[in-house]
């Protein structure tokens, strides 16, 4: 089955308290990540609400507690293209329990690309943003990238800004993933997305907001070499990425390597700028993290860079949480396997520092199947001390 094109891009809500005091330190002696609880948010073939297949999934923590989780809605087939909604269900408390999906949570998108991501201004608001006709040619209309409002933790949402103006006649596809709010300098309370285009003009792109989201302009790009020309084996093609910040205030991204440039593995880029550039001398190549081109999950959190994918350079395979003390430079051991069986797009999440107590937790939501990884949305909740 052909990659995912559409993207989101779930920013997760302000982050709180930067520097605020710890009761927990990850040293390679007290991290012990362990899933605590699993549950399946959605379950493709069944029909619900029109929907044929669930896929690339997304999730954010946002202060008090509260989860939301987005995923694509494929009405009639698990292929790219078509139409679609973007489905989200809120738990109110962390994922013990959660609502159903519908309501305001539920969007039709025609037959573009939706692509649900978030972005945190402060509270419980949030951003969503997706694409919109981003696999043409089809009878859709030009390609667009919006974006969402909420006031509420993703209960609601209000009417889409169409960014298109800011984007251009390109495709923008956001993440899928996150975006981040920077915490350190410079530009410190920045929002980032990062987002790519189509296979024969791909490339990674960031888009930078310096006012809550409010207004967007287009940072640093990383264009494909060859650039708008069909794509070949071991071409440079940047696509799905997802950026974090580390503690030195520059913007790390994890980007899937479409065309398996140089490895069948991640690659990596820099901006030491706020996002306003992305050198290519700057880009390195993760050899430690084998990876089938997939959309991937990357977090800083607790002190580690955080990474999720199915660990395998060519199928999608063995959900695997590894995790780096050094920012990414190596990895710690073979990680945690969190399902051996078909798996593929998935996103990471931690709630704000504030609010981590002594066992901290991280949220996984991935694709899952027995069969194919396309056969259900889960969430993993993941104590990284181990504890319960």
């Amino acid at each position: 089955m052909g990659p995912a094109r559409a993207l989101r891009a779930l920013l997760p809500p302000l982050l709180l308290a930067i520097g605020a005091a710890s009761r927990w330190v990850a040293t390679p002696d007290t991290v012990r990540p362990r899933v605590v609880r699993e549950q399946v948010l959605w379950v493709s073939g069944q029909g619900r609400g029109g929907v044929h297949t669930f896929r690339v999934p997304l999730v954010a923590a946002t202060p008090g507690g509260a989860l939301l989780a987005c995923a694509e809605g494929r009405k009639r087939s698990a292929a790219d293209v078509g139409a679609k909604i973007i489905a989200c269900r809120h738990s109110p408390d962390g994922g013990a329990t959660w609502g159903p999906d519908g309501g305001g949570g539920r969007r039709r998108l025609g037959g573009g690309r939706a692509e649900p991501g978030g972005a945190g201004g402060g509270g419980a608001r949030g951003l969503l943003l997706f694409a919109r006709c981003a696999h043409p040619p089809q009878a859709c209309g030009p390609p667009s990238t919006l974006l969402l409002r909420s006031r509420d933790g993703g209960r609601s949402w209000g009417p889409p800004q169409n960014l298109s103006d800011v984007v251009g006649g390109e495709v923008f596809a956001p993440g899928p993933g996150s975006g981040i709010q920077k915490q350190r300098a410079p530009f410190r309370g920045r929002l980032v997305f990062c987002g790519h285009g189509t296979l024969e003009r791909d490339g990674v792109t960031l888009l930078l907001s310096d006012d809550g989201g409010r207004r967007w302009r287009r940072g640093g790009g990383l264009p494909a070499i060859p650039f708008g020309a069909p794509r070949h084996p071991r071409d440079f093609t940047p696509d799905e990425c997802q950026p974090y910040e580390l503690p030195d205030g520059s913007i790390a991204v994890s980007i899937r390597n479409q065309d398996s440039y140089r490895c069948r593995c991640r690659m990596l880029a820099r901006s030491w700028d706020g996002g306003e550039t992305l050198p290519p001398a700057a880009v390195t190549f993760q050899p430690a993290l084998l990876d089938p081109a997939v959309a991937a999950g990357a977090l800083a959190s607790h002190g580690l860079v955080l990474f999720s994918n199915p660990a395998h350079e060519s199928e999608r395979v063995n959900l695997t949480l590894r995790w780096s003390f050094d920012n990414g430079t190596t990895w710690w051991g073979r990680g945690l396997r969190v399902w051996a069986g078909p798996s593929g797009y998935s996103a990471l999440a931690a709630p704000p520092p504030a609010e981590q107590g002594p066992a901290p937790l991280v949220y996984l939501i991935y694709e899952k199947g027995r069969s194919l990884s396309t056969e259900s949305v889960s969430l993993a909740t993941i104590s990284l001390a181990g504890g319960p």
